[in-house]
């Protein structure tokens, strides 16, 4: 995988682009009689993977990945921003999954891949996903509980292979997505959802990596980005574009790290790695060693998002698990028939 400022390459050996931002979601209005579906995988083989690819779903999710990105900008995870009788419930939910951990204590004996208690965490979780769903959603939207729960319940880790990967954190904002698509967040909620939600998501997650021994999914080894993570990279270097201090080549420097990783989601990412990997940086993260001769974040971030089109968005292996129903809708091709407003109200 290359790193940002390097051609990005899709599977066909094609530069990857970054799509026009159309502004898409501006357009859309999801009714209270909306028909909900209970969302199902559609990705199976290239063929597929190329309906995705031109579907409304795969813009309405890029693009809200792009809005969130222009919200984190300059942001850090302490500064003030506006958070939500919506967005607390969501915090609470996350308060719930985190005390969870502690009623699921590993089990003593030794295991090679994964702690089994894990499947006992995720049964929790599941059993009590559509209460949590509506306990989120307005009552106008309690019906679409169903549907949400699919991203819910995908965005932890699996129960049965004991990894969690960057496919998982694909559910949890494709969750985050169709939420908004209910219109339950204006776009002063937006950067609570990346330096305060998605912030308590990455903490959770973590600490279910660690207390669990969960495997990476689909790890592409030192040739990868992350084992685990991906979208705090892309958000992380929105936090930190145009930062006086820090530059990419700031994350060589131990006490920078140190000092900033509470504040900068990018700089938390590498905190994380030094306390799990050992040796070298250039030899365990040789690709986010390689970011840190990029000149300016402005750039790392671009390359992030070219980055994630290439290796997680088009990547068959890892989009074959994301569910689709009705607010994402696989078979619904861009634009849909829908006229699009002028994207200059909106653009990243």
């Amino acid at each position: 995988m290359p790193p940002p400022g390097a051609p990005i390459l899709g599977q066909s050996g094609t530069l990857v682009d970054i799509p026009p931002f159309t502004n898409r979601r501006h357009a859309l209005h999801i009714s209270t009689e909306h028909e909900f579906a209970v969302p199902q995988k559609r990705i199976h083989d290239e063929q597929t993977l190329q309906t995705w690819l031109a579907s409304d779903a795969f813009v309405r999710l890029l693009e809200f990945l792009q809005v969130l990105n222009e919200a984190a900008r300059g942001k850090t995870v302490s500064d003030p921003c506006v958070v939500t009788e919506a967005e607390q419930r969501i915090l609470d939910a996350l308060e719930d999954l985190d005390k969870m951990i502690d009623d699921v204590p590993p089990m003593e004996s030794p295991q090679r891949f994964g702690n089994k208690a894990f499947r006992t965490w995720v049964d929790l979780v599941e059993n009590a996903a559509e209460g949590t769903m509506r306990a989120i959603l307005p009552p106008e939207f309690a019906h679409a509980a169903p549907e949400l729960r699919a991203y819910w319940v995908g965005a932890f880790g699996h129960g049965t292979r004991l990894d969690y990967g960057s496919g998982h954190e694909l559910a949890f904002v494709a969750w985050l997505c169709c939420l908004d698509l209910l219109d339950m967040f204006k776009m002063e909620d937006y950067q609570a959802l990346v330096t305060r939600i998605f912030a308590r998501y990455l903490d959770i997650v973590r600490r279910l990596q660690m207390v669990y021994s969960l495997e990476p999914a689909g790890s592409h080894g030192v040739w990868g980005l992350d084992d685990h993570q991906f979208l705090p990279y892309f958000w992380g270097s929105s936090q930190l574009i145009n930062h006086a201090r820090i530059k990419p080549k700031s994350v060589l420097q131990p006490d920078i790290v140190a000092h900033f990783r509470k504040e900068f989601l990018y700089l938390a990412c590498i905190a994380y790695i030094h306390e799990v990997k050992h040796g070298p940086f250039h030899e365990h993260s040789p690709i986010l060693y390689d970011i840190t001769a990029v000149p300016h974040w402005q750039k790392v971030n671009k390359g992030m998002l070219k980055m994630y089109i290439a290796e997680v968005l088009r990547k068959l292996p890892v989009v074959q698990h994301l569910p689709f129903g009705s607010l994402l809708p696989f078979d619904m091709p861009a634009g849909g028939g829908i006229e699009l407003p002028d994207a200059s109200d909106r653009k990243p």
